[in-house]
């Protein structure tokens, strides 16, 4: 088994110039260049070894998880060996399933169960990742509990100072006045929101269905003095209530579903007044393809991945005028960087607050989410982007002609 392994791992890893070692569970090892290894994966069973040879790179991270491989050394460094050895990036972008026969199936069965057909699932889904408690998410995030992509102009010094950038760059695409009201969909601990309501006068409402977040926010809101200027709509995307001049959301978009994008596109068009402005903020591909097995079962369930195309075309359908598209990717990376680094170095205090909930096997989990996805988001030939979309409801009579009034002082 041990050579058919490394059979695999030099298909896998063997055109990179990282160096690496692989130690198997018999002992036996296969080295990969003569400088010392950037990180050693180290077998501890053979059942982890048949879950590497069926799944591959899957099945390696899943095995990660579950303690049965030990992943030594730079975590990202294995990535970019990974990308060393995968096609170039026009033909990824071609590349639209999952190559792995028995992973598309497992993705199929992962959709059947846990898909946001209904509310019911979807919010079920939401809680599963974001209703762990507020605590835990203060240990690798900054001190506005922004929890999406930061954005690094020039001169930018610490991950706090970016999500303010971002916070201020979505208000100024949105042109907000004061005493407009703004939704925002899914806000999470409100980080927009408040910045919204102190820095533009704007009165702000989140809908999300994740009580802990909710609770935070409105406690939040009231030591700050502004709870007359934010509410609550404790539901799911399907479900808002209401008009609004602005529409914002952040990092939300990706967790509607595959066959939900419609719906959410509906309501986001629906909300919005006549020519009001909206930002759509969301991970993506360029065109529909299958989303990562791994981040469907073990990070977002219900998840998936728009195409940009398919979400262009839906916009077209519900009549929003797409105003200005700008892709973020390289700001990702540096953001995951940063959680990436304080949730290491936070990791005592977090496992902490519930050692059976935080234990290693969560540990795990959320290194490879974060220390991956950092470098997925590098990698020359990724086929994963982060995009803003500025649009109005109708076509627009007043936005600006140019960006010029994005970086004025």
């Amino acid at each position: 088994m041990a050579g058919l392994l490394q059979a695999m791992y030099i298909g896998f890893l063997g055109k990179s110039s990282i160096p690496f070692k692989v130690i198997f569970a018999d002992g036996t090892c296969y080295a990969h260049g003569s400088e010392p290894a950037a990180f050693i994966i180290r077998y501890k069973t053979k059942k982890a070894q048949f879950n590497s040879m069926l799944f591959t790179g899957w099945g390696l991270i899943e095995s990660y998880i579950t303690g049965s491989v030990d992943i030594e050394g730079d975590l990202k460094a294995l990535i970019r060996a990974a990308a060393d050895n995968e096609l170039p990036l026009a033909e990824a972008a071609r590349k639209t399933r999952i190559p792995n026969p028995l992973i598309r199936i497992r993705n199929l069965w992962q959709e059947l169960l846990y898909g946001n057909r209904k509310s019911s699932r979807g919010v079920k889904n939401a809680l599963a990742h974001y209703n762990r408690g507020s605590d835990i998410f203060w240990q690798y995030l900054d001190p506005t509990m922004t929890y999406t992509c930061a954005y690094w102009k020039e001169g930018t010094q610490s991950l706090r100072e970016a999500q303010e950038n971002k916070l201020d760059h979505v208000c100024r695409k949105l042109r907000l006045k004061p005493g407009e009201h703004l939704i925002d969909v899914g806000g999470g601990w409100g980080s927009l929101l408040f910045h919204a309501v102190k820095h533009y006068g704007a009165v702000g409402t989140n809908l999300s269905p994740t009580s802990d977040q909710n609770r935070w926010l409105l406690d939040k809101a009231r030591q700050e003095g502004i709870a007359e200027k934010i509410r609550v709509q404790e539901n799911d995307f399907r479900q808002v209530s209401g008009t609004f001049d602005k529409y914002a959301s952040l990092g939300v978009y990706e967790h509607a579903g595959k066959r939900q994008l419609e719906d959410w596109i509906r309501s986001m068009a629906r909300c919005l007044k006549p020519g009001g402005i909206g930002l759509l903020h969301f991970i993506a591909h360029d065109r529909p393809m299958e989303t990562d097995f791994f981040i469907r079962k073990h990070i977002f369930p219900g998840g998936y991945l728009p195409g940009l195309t398919e979400t262009i075309d839906l916009m077209a359908v519900y009549g929003l005028e797409i105003l200005d598209i700008e892709n973020l990717r390289r700001h990702y990376a540096l953001t995951l960087d940063q959680w990436a680094a304080s949730f290491d170095a936070n990791w005592s205090m977090i496992n902490s607050f519930n050692p059976e909930l935080f234990d290693e096997r969560f540990r795990r989990t959320w290194r490879a989410y974060l220390y991956f996805c950092a470098e997925f988001f590098r990698t020359r030939n990724s086929v994963l982007r982060l995009y803003q979309i500025t649009f109005s409801r109708g076509n627009t009579t007043d936005y600006p002609m140019d960006r010029g009034f994005l970086y004025e002082a």
